[in-house]
């Protein structure tokens, strides 16, 4: 661990800053668009806008960095997420907040592509899955204290919007003036959707059900926060638990779902999470059990993601494991386009109780989903390939790298399996019978 921080503390320093700015922004719109009298349908239209240039990123991003290089798109995507955090406070409309947030989706997504690739040239073949790790947790880490940031400037004011447009232009700086050498890019296959969803329906379609998950619980909250009357401090909590559960749920049910079946691993996470939040329903006149429930739905839904990459891996060969990343991704995006739109026009309808609402529907929803996958296809347990540890908020590009290291692994152990029983085989020949030692 100590040679990849020396290797990658100046890109891994520079994502951490910028996960500080960006994890605070979506938070911060939530707050102030409440308190500029915005209402939650149109909040959730502006909130969705994001994920709609996130996915346009994801596929622009790859061809731009061909054409002019890492560290010209690295700048210029930087200095325009940097000037879209001041202008939302310069300009407080509905209409460019809207237009804004689908120029900073874009932009994230090119920066996640860039700043992963650099981190992938930086690393040898034995750090690699260390360095991708690493990254992994100073992103989550970013976008946890991210969230403890709105607590220290009034959202009603300027300050808060300075400081994420600070946080963001710091954070290229220790990047672009790093040692390491800038990396070629190479663009991942993808695969087509229909080729994706024939080979694995439940990823397919549970990736799709959980984008709309993601979107409510990380785009929504603070919305729903600030609706419920929760103070400042408590709609910080209130989403820094969502995070933070994910971050501690994460790799403990990795673990555990390279033992069993991931199908029922998922259908629990889903069950958990659907009845956590039906509990929400009834305690939301205490904050702490609200706090609390959004704790164990954040850890419930993020693993999930890794989850049914997975799964879908179990039934691709190794070729299409990079490119199928791409298309659950795509796929996982699309999901969280709708999801803050619809919750949105919900909570004007018929109150913020629809965001738990969303919750319990979209989680039963997959439950339902895998439960009636399972009655349609067996799965061996013992040949599933290797759990990845990935995020919905990485590039395609990271989520393939992952995908390929954990196939290495698996191929590795099959060779020193394989190895063994050789050994084993030669040794039980040349064993003399017992009445010739």
């Amino acid at each position: 661990m100590s040679l990849v921080l020396r290797q990658s503390w100046a890109l891994l320093l520079g994502i951490l800053l910028l996960m500080l700015g960006h994890g605070l922004q979506g938070t911060l719109l939530g707050v102030r668009g409440s308190i500029e009298s915005i209402d939650s349908s149109t909040l959730g239209l502006i909130m969705s806008a994001y994920y709609l240039g996130f996915l346009l990123g994801s596929w622009n991003a790859p061809m731009m960095v061909q054409r002019v290089g890492h560290v010209r798109v690295f700048a210029a995507l930087g200095s325009l997420v940097s000037a879209a955090f001041i202008l939302y406070a310069a300009i407080v409309e509905p209409w460019a907040w809207f237009l804004l947030r689908v120029l900073v989706g874009f932009c994230i997504a090119g920066i996640y592509v860039v700043a992963e690739s650099w981190l992938n040239h930086s690393a040898s073949n034995e750090t690699r899955g260390q360095t991708l790790s690493l990254y992994l947790i100073v992103q989550m880490l970013g976008l946890v204290f991210g969230q403890l940031l709105l607590n220290v400037a009034d959202p009603a004011d300027y300050t808060l919007f300075v400081l994420i447009s600070v946080l963001v232009s710091v954070s290229f700086a220790p990047i672009l003036l790093s040692t390491s050498p800038t990396p070629l890019h190479e663009r991942a296959r993808v695969m087509p959707l229909r080729e994706l969803i024939s080979a694995s329906p439940f990823a397919s379609v549970g990736m799709l059900l959980l984008g709309g998950v993601f979107a409510v619980l990380y785009a929504m909250s603070a919305v729903y926060a600030v609706s419920h009357g929760f103070t400042l401090a408590q709609t910080s909590a209130f989403v820094t638990a969502i995070f933070l559960g994910g971050l501690a749920f994460q790799y403990p049910l990795g673990w555990i779902s390279d033992r069993l079946d991931r199908r029922i691993l998922v259908i629990a996470c889903a069950l958990v999470g659907a009845g956590i939040a039906t509990l929400a329903l009834f305690v939301d006149h205490d904050p702490r059990w609200l706090i609390g429930c959004a704790f164990v739905m954040g850890g419930a839904a993020n693993p999930m993601y890794g989850l049914l990459l997975a799964y879908a891996n179990d039934y691709l060969e190794r070729d299409q494991m990079a490119g199928a990343s791409s298309g659950l991704l795509f796929i996982n995006g699309a999901g969280s386009v709708t999801g803050p739109i619809v919750v949105g026009q919900a909570m004007t309808r018929f109150g913020d109780g629809s965001f738990f609402v969303a919750v319990i529907v979209l989680m039963t929803s997959i439950a339902l989903w895998g439960l009636w996958r399972m009655t349609r296809r067996s799965h061996d347990a013992s040949q599933q390939s290797p759990w990845v540890p990935v995020s919905s908020r990485t590039s395609a590009y990271a989520t393939g790298i992952a995908v390929e290291l954990a196939d290495e692994a698996a191929l590795e152990a099959m060779e020193d399996e394989a190895e063994d029983y050789e050994s084993r085989d030669v040794d039980q020949a040349f064993t003399p019978p017992e009445a010739d030692r």
